[in-house]
């Protein structure tokens, strides 16, 4: 009897090991930045984990690669990212010491809803007779607000003397890269993920079929949820640090009034500060907000003088942890930030 039960556990755990091997992913996977690492990990649960290039506070717009990062990626079989306009600093690292690797470019993920840059920090109207942007596999939005604040073309190297120069990832194609801040977009990264998964490794297909379901039903419900957050406060006028959330903006219909500096890497000099300043005061915006990654001491000089409040907007996941439910987090702390400020009287 003894020895039977012996032999049942033995061929128990067996079996155990055997599924726990064909759980385990067969490829080694990489990815840019924490919104990307987040899908791309809860497209992997179960399975694997991703490698996550910039840790922390860390952003593409600034980042210089580490050793150990560099190891990262010649090792890796798999490397997701944004793409060309938002990690330059990638660029040469994916050509040569990660060029073993199929790399993922998520900006061209089908479907994905792509805007073009818009003309300037401070908004203003223009009439190109344009289209807002260009959506692949996806209807038009309707959210007549938006037709002047968004643009198919590039900023004008004119615009602005005190900002000439604007930041490389702006030169290398025509569209905003900062796509993920729209959980619909985020939904079309997911399938782009999926696919790529599951032709890297076929055998754990259906888990990475799976999951990808779990998580678009689960970026369908954050969708609304937000919406629903945002409705309050819609209408009310706010600046951001740098122009990146027009995709957010867009999605929810919550367009900003403009922004401390079209480029992140380029600071605002004097002129700017006092143009952005009047214009807080001119608009009657509400909030302005600074970010994690980006000097908040601007914030409060744009301040000076105005009504506005001050707030926090963190587009990549600064002080969040690293993993599956990275994103969502993300997209409820960015609408929690914005109805906590544009709500307040005074």
């Amino acid at each position: 009897m003894l020895h039977r039960k012996s032999l049942t556990l033995l061929l128990a755990s067996t079996l155990l090991a055997g599924l726990a091997g064909t759980a385990r992913a067969e490829v080694h996977v990489v990815a840019s930045i924490k919104p990307v690492h987040s899908l791309v990990a809860a497209v992997m649960e179960g399975v694997g984990e991703p490698g996550l290039i910039i840790e922390g506070a860390g952003s593409p717009h600034t980042y210089a690669l580490k050793p150990s990062q560099a190891q990262m990626l010649e090792q890796a079989d798999l490397i997701f990212w944004v793409g060309h306009e938002l990690e330059a600093f990638l660029e040469k690292p994916l050509e040569t010491i990660g060029a073993k690797a199929k790399t993922v470019e998520l900006l061209d993920a089908p479907g994905l809803v792509k805007l073009g840059f818009r003309e300037g920090g401070a908004f203003e109207p223009h009439h190109h007779g344009g289209e807002a942007g260009e959506q692949e596999g996806e209807a038009g939005h309707d959210h007549d607000a938006h037709e002047t604040h968004e643009s198919g073309h590039d900023h004008p190297e004119a615009e602005h003397d005190h900002e000439a120069g604007h930041d490389h990832d702006h030169a290398h194609g025509a569209f905003d890269a900062h796509v993920w801040l729209d959980p619909v977009n985020a939904k079309a990264m997911v399938g782009e993920i999926e696919t790529a998964l599951v032709e890297a490794d076929p055998d754990n297909g259906a888990r990475y079929h799976a999951n990808a379901e779990a998580v678009r039903a689960r970026l369908d419900a954050l969708n609304q949820e937000v919406a629903q957050q945002i409705e309050p406060v819609r209408g009310k006028g706010f600046v951001v640090f740098h122009d990146g959330y027009q995709y957010f903006e867009h999605r929810f219909d919550i367009p900003a009034s403009g922004s401390i500096t079209v480029s992140p890497e380029v600071l605002p000099g004097a002129e700017r500060i006092a143009e952005i300043r009047t214009r807080v005061k001119e608009l009657g915006a509400a909030c302005v907000f600074a970010e994690p990654q980006f000097e908040p001491k601007l914030v409060a000089t744009v301040l000076e003088g105005t009504q506005a409040r001050s707030g926090v907007l963190d587009p990549l996941g600064a002080g969040l942890e690293p993993g599956p439910g990275l994103y969502f987090e993300l997209i409820r702390a960015m609408s929690t930030s914005l109805t906590t400020c544009l709500s307040q009287d005074g």
